[in-house]
């Protein structure tokens, strides 16, 4: 009997909870105010149902028992009813408190449909209830010092510092249609990066995204990653070498189509935002694919080649390309290839292998791009790159098969949270090749890096460059070498 006593009492209790509860949430999610009032009316109710109980029982057994044992009827009734009624009025205030707690975290009703807010990169993304609006504010604040020692030219050995990135903008969806705008304010000068709209859509059973815009061209593995993501603090030869006359950047349009472990991406793009309007744009048509025949949760193998073809403005009136070999903050150290006048058209190639195996990562890229001239013979470039790492605390390398590009390390255990951050060792070998030309110069790098991510978005580098240079023109003539030490604070959200 008394188990089956205490099991109506707490029948008897949640439901005098329960109707005293629903006219709050019947209009819809109840303000913090409003819950702390209904749960003070429940408590009331709580206590005035205890009395009454305690009443019954007290009443019922004392005319068939002695005043002792009514008394001690009497206890052993009204632990049943507090513990029938903690049970129930806890179970109401469990309900009650995760309210507040959505209502602490940003859950949010209203006109418009609601929403919410979300803070899953870096920094807060707003949705509408049903997902079909999202807006997310982006950024990126990156900051260096770097030092050179050892060049033949008291020139190239400077010191200083400067802020690499500083970057706001905003993406977001309207349905299937997205949009992104990057602006950096960098250098003394504002310059625009992304700025598109986008349309994800299925054809044949397969995902594809269109781009119209200024996109970052899908151009070898380094030149297709945002630089926030790279393991180094600079671009590798391949993508400085084979990058064309309008950079890294061009508007126009784009198509990606994607399988399990493949993609195809084609563009036709004109200038960056900084044609002025007084002469034609150089148009490039471009074709990038990436295939993984091998994708397993252990790791990955990566196969990947590219081509584009650059129809030349008639402003165009030269090509020289003048990479940098460093870090971005020493200008003096780059490698000479030569001035190419009157060129014609401008095309080039690369490949592109590497994979991945638990926490280790290695890529091999190759570029040769060729231009044509209406004053010399036809001349090549070339650059080689070759880099390999390796996470210490055990992350996986944040590399996306589907894309082709670098992405986000997922930090296990992140500083943030109490944690020791994820480290990061690395190694890169770069080479630059313009000897087609009789003044076109060589240059040579071997890169050491130290990675420490202090969670997904923010970490610190540290970059240790050896190089060579051989230039044949500029101010900086003859072979030449010393080394470098790049350190970076960047946090991208």
């Amino acid at each position: 009997m008394i188990p089956f006593r205490k099991t109506v009492l707490a029948a008897v209790a949640g439901g005098t909870l329960l109707v005293a509860g629903t006219p709050a949430f019947a209009a819809g999610q109840p303000t913090n105010a409003e819950l702390m009032k209904l749960l003070q009316q429940q408590s009331a109710q709580i206590e005035e149902l205890k009395k009454r109980l305690a009443a019954v029982e007290a009443g019922k057994d004392s005319a068939a028992k002695p005043a002792d044992a009514v008394a001690a009827q009497a206890a052993k009734n009204n632990a049943e009813v507090e513990a029938a009624i903690a049970d129930s009025k806890q179970s109401q205030i469990d309900v009650l408190q995760a309210q507040v707690a959505a209502l602490a975290s940003g859950g949010v009703t209203g006109g418009g449909g609601g929403g919410d807010v979300r803070w899953t990169r870096g920094g807060p993304e707003f949705r509408s209830t049903d997902g079909f609006f999202t807006f997310h504010p982006r950024g990126r604040l990156g900051f260096d010092y770097s030092t050179t020692h050892g060049s033949s030219y008291d020139d190239r050995n400077i010191a200083g510092t400067e802020a690499e990135a500083l970057r706001l903008g905003a993406e977001g969806n309207i349905g299937a249609m997205g949009y992104k705008l990057d602006v950096d304010f960098v250098d003394g000068t504002t310059a625009v990066k992304d700025a598109y709209l986008s349309w994800d859509t299925r054809m044949f059973s397969l995902p594809v995204e269109f781009y119209l815009g200024n996109h970052l061209k899908d151009r070898s593995i380094e030149g297709s990653s945002t630089e926030s993501r790279l393991p180094f603090m600079e671009r590798n030869a391949v993508a400085s070498v084979g990058a064309g006359v309008n950079g890294y950047y061009g508007l126009g349009g784009m198509v990606r189509v994607y399988g399990k472990n493949w993609h195809i991406g084609a563009s036709i793009t004109g200038d960056d935002l900084d044609n002025e309007g007084t002469a034609n744009d150089s148009v490039m048509y471009a074709i990038r694919g990436t295939y993984a025949p091998i994708k397993t949760a252990n790791g990955f193998v990566h196969l990947g080649a590219w081509y584009y073809y650059e129809n030349l403005a008639n402003d165009v009136t030269s090509i020289n390309n003048v990479p940098r070999i460093a870090q971005h903050f020493n200008d003096n150290l780059r490698v000479s290839s030569s001035s190419i006048s009157n060129p014609t058209q401008d095309e080039a190639y690369g490949y592109e292998l590497g994979g991945a195996y638990h926490s280790f990562w290695s890529f091999a890229e190759y570029t040769k791009r060729t231009i044509d001239s209406a004053d010399t013979d036809v001349s090549d470039r070339t650059g080689k790159s070759w880099s390999a790492g390796w996470l210490i605390t055990g992350e996986k390398p944040g590399f996306s098969t589907r894309s082709g590009i670098w992405g986000t390390t997922k930090v296990l255990r992140p500083v943030t949270s109490g944690g020791i951050g994820a480290f990061e060792v690395a190694v890169r070998l770069d080479r630059y090749d313009f000897r087609d030309l009789p003044n076109g110069g060589t240059g040579r790098s071997t890169t050491v890096g130290v990675n420490w991510y202090l969670n997904d978005w923010a970490r610190v580098m540290l970059d240790y460059v050896d190089w060579t240079t051989d230039n044949k023109v500029g101010s900086y003539k003859g072979l030449d070498d010393g080394n470098s030490i790049g350190l970076r604070a960047l946090l991208s959200f």
